[in-house]
């Protein structure tokens, strides 16, 4: 009984010092957004993509406090993640939209807010971006439309903008 309440202690450690990590990354990121004049919306996805991180490395500590074995674990992540790599292989363009997404949420001249046009051959595509995402971009246009374009076309095309 005593080795259970160990556990449950240090389970209960480790979940404050991950939410302690989370707090102390979300108030850092505010203060960089300030200084730097980084867009909220890059913000709070970065701001996700730590808290998987903390969580994910979370639950793989207190696994292991609850006497999960190693190599189980591993066999387990490893499935996960081959099931995912066959899934993402048989869709190809959900994993070229991902990383268009990324190269264009890290690098790209572009953000919420600014006005592009999409050079067509026949129908240009204008519009302000309302929403990046990991797989599309979404434009308003002047009739107020919503059109969403793939990321990789994003890339693949020529594109006219204006920052605002």
């Amino acid at each position: 009984m005593v080795l259970n309440n160990f556990k449950i202690i240090e389970s209960i450690t480790i979940l404050l010092i991950a939410l302690f990590i989370r707090y102390l990354i979300a108030l850092s990121l505010k203060k960089i957004q300030i200084k730097f004049g980084f867009q909220k919306a890059r913000i709070i996805v970065i701001n996700k993509i730590a808290s998987i991180l903390i969580y994910s490395s979370m639950i793989v500590i207190i696994s292991f406090i609850w006497g999960v074995n190693k190599n189980e674990l591993l066999l387990f992540i490893s499935s996960f993640l081959t099931v995912l790599g066959i899934a993402f292989f048989a869709q190809w363009s959900i994993l070229s939209n991902i990383t268009a997404g990324i190269i264009i949420f890290i690098n790209y001249p572009v953000k919420i807010g600014d006005t592009i046009t999409i050079l067509e051959k026949d129908n240009d595509i204008k519009g302000e971006i309302k929403d990046i995402s990991a797989f599309f971009i979404t434009l308003i246009t002047e009739d107020k439309e919503l059109i969403t374009v793939p990321n990789s076309v994003i890339l693949e095309k020529t594109i006219k903008y204006e920052a605002n």
